[in-house]
């Protein structure tokens, strides 16, 4: 089956909207692939206004949100993975979801051996961090 992902990322962007509040990405900055301004980021995490007032050409699909937004007054071209969004919720009251941490490769990728056989990828995951997620509100 396909991720899951998407479909909620969509589902509680237009979910947030809809109730007139402002939706924020919590993003993994060091994700492969991934298109932010990286001096604004801390911790190789961005958290990103994706309100339809602050972003312009939003655009979301099964593989990755892509938009453009200002920076300090700068504009700016993002693309985001969608295995690099760690979590999307509303800035006034912090309703929303936090994702687990997915792994740059495919779940359904594997290396094939030299006999046929499908053999699981190696274990290139770093290890999940312990304890309860945690999400900051920016202002």
């Amino acid at each position: 089956m396909n991720s899951s992902r998407p479909y909620l990322v969509r589902a509680l962007y237009e979910w947030i909207v809809d109730n007139d509040c402002t939706p924020h990405m919590l993003v993994n900055s060091e994700f492969p692939a991934v298109q932010v301004p990286q001096g604004f980021a801390s911790d190789g995490q961005i958290v990103l206004n994706v309100s339809p007032s602050a972003v312009r050409h939003l655009h979301m699909d099964n593989e990755a949100v892509s938009f453009e937004g200002r920076f300090g007054g700068v504009p700016h071209t993002l693309f985001v993975p969608i295995g690099a969004i760690l979590g999307i919720y509303a800035r006034e009251n912090g309703q929303g979801m936090v994702f687990d941490l997915e792994s740059p490769l495919e779940d359904d990728e594997t290396i094939e051996g030299e006999d046929g056989d499908d053999v699981p990828p190696p274990d290139a995951e770093p290890p999940r961090p312990s304890g309860r997620p945690s999400l900051k509100v920016v202002k």
